[in-house]
């Protein structure tokens, strides 16, 4: 059978990895697809660099919307990230008949209903494997090995750069700031880390894995995101002497009242295996009816580990290329027209157990107060930590893990008890999740 030819647009750091991962496993891949699969095509603006780097063994375009319209290209290859020129490209080439495979999630996260009902009407394929935690198969995952099962909660550290700066935390005893230096020092973080640090990057992730599970659609500015720039050294030490690690992560669920799409810093239990993920690695922990908890593991990003994700989504769509379009394995998982309209829920509707933090006065009757207010807000306390005071000191530490609470009531709870004359400053708030 012909080899497939692939149109790659972008040869940077993903893109070079999927070109050598291509080139080095070419035999293994041919064995798999049934078909050789090679890159005959490559845009890159820097045509120079992508002239070294394929050696002669491919067709260089400055102009990507040349390839997108090449009859010689059956599948698009989009390695060049961004919501904007990328959304034209993509578009241009599904309206061209052409597959596309991408690793772009805030692309798919903000116009992915758009990009997968062209594709649907035009009867091809959009894989995206490498969106999500780069090599970790999840996208393949929730669409087919686990739909069997209801899918209850998803929880994920799908951002490697909060959670290196978190592991350095933790510990070496880092102030947030020289966490940030240091991931930034070994390239782990950009110049401008905000989308990394802020939970912008894990919304756009959870975003996909969320649509995956439930079967809704792409809902990105509904999703909740908390960053952990305002975490400090001592929330890491109390949660570890309470027992608990904290870890961003992105968590999504379906309750009777609709779907939680939140992404924040969570104290985990220590004892759970995804709050011993450390560095740059990601992990996604997936809670089905049926199999029960089930944990993916490794590098989330990366030239080689998406590549291996990209790569395997050129193997799928080469498989199913002449398939009928009915018969593949639909975009989120269900089937198209039976999406759900299950309502996301706002923050202050999402139900889950706290950490509270308050620096107060050390006289009498304070914690009294405290906890009239929690109990006035329907507010029940699981545990306590209460600092001695030092040697002259007249301020001391309170620390408090609630039981299952509506946000929105311990939001109110915060506002009255950060109003009492004994407590100093701002009250820290943790969500906390058990996952069991």
């Amino acid at each position: 059978m012909k080899p497939i030819n692939v149109g790659l647009l972008g040869i940077g750091t993903v893109g070079g990895g999927t070109w050598e991962v291509l080139k080095r496993n070419a035999d293994e891949i041919r064995r798999r697809a049934g078909r050789a699969i090679r890159i005959t095509h490559v845009a890159d603006k820097e045509t120079r660099k992508a002239k070294a780097i394929v050696d002669g063994k491919a067709k260089i375009v400055a102009d990507a919307f040349q390839l997108v319209r090449s009859p010689d290209v059956e599948i698009i290859v989009e390695l060049i990230g961004g919501t904007t020129i990328a959304k034209e490209l993509v578009l241009q080439a599904i309206a061209n008949g052409k597959h596309v495979v991408t690793a772009n999630k805030a692309l798919l996260a903000t116009h992915g209903n758009e990009i997968f009902a062209a594709a649907q009407k035009k009867g091809v394929m959009v894989a995206f494997e490498g969106a999500v935690a780069g090599g970790i198969p999840i996208i393949k995952a929730l669409r087919e090995g686990l739909t069997a099962n209801r899918i209850e909660w998803i929880a994920g550290i799908i951002n490697g750069t909060s959670n290196f700066i978190l592991s350095e935390m933790r510990d070496k005893g880092l102030a947030f700031g020289d966490a940030l230096k240091e991931a930034q020092r070994r390239g782990y973080a950009e110049a401008d880390p905000t989308f990394d640090i802020e939970g912008v990057d894990a919304a756009h992730k959870l975003t996909i894995l969320s649509a995956l599970a439930f079967g809704i659609p792409m809902q990105f500015k509904k999703a909740y995101k908390e960053g952990i720039s305002r975490l400090t050294k001592a929330d890491i030490a109390y949660a570890e002497e309470l027992g608990y690690r904290i870890k961003l992560l992105g968590i999504t669920k379906k309750s009777a009242k609709g779907i939680e799409l939140r992404v924040h810093p969570t104290l985990v239990p220590a004892r759970r295996l995804i709050a011993n993920v450390e560095g740059v690695m990601n992990a996604i922990l997936v809670k089905g009816d049926a199999v029960g908890p089930t944990l993916y593991y490794g590098a989330g990003a990366g030239s080689q580990p998406t590549a291996s994700a990209v790569v395997a989504d050129l193997v799928d769509v080469t498989r199913l290329i002449t398939a009928d379009p009915e018969q593949r394995v639909p975009h989120l998982a269900f089937q198209p027209d039976q999406l759900s309209k299950d309502r996301v829920l706002p923050i202050g509707e999402v139900e889950t157990c706290y950490y509270l933090r308050m620096r107060v006065l050390d006289r009498p009757g304070v914690l009294a107060d405290i906890t009239r207010i929690l109990a006035a807000s329907k507010i029940s306390i699981d545990a306590m930590v209460q600092k001695e005071p030092g040697e002259g000191e007249s301020r001391v530490d309170i620390v408090l893990l609630t039981h299952l609470a509506l946000e929105k009531n311990v939001e109110r709870a915060i506002s009255r008890i950060e109003k009492l004359s004994s407590v100093l400053g701002k009250v820290t708030r943790i969500r906390l999740e058990s996952l069991l």
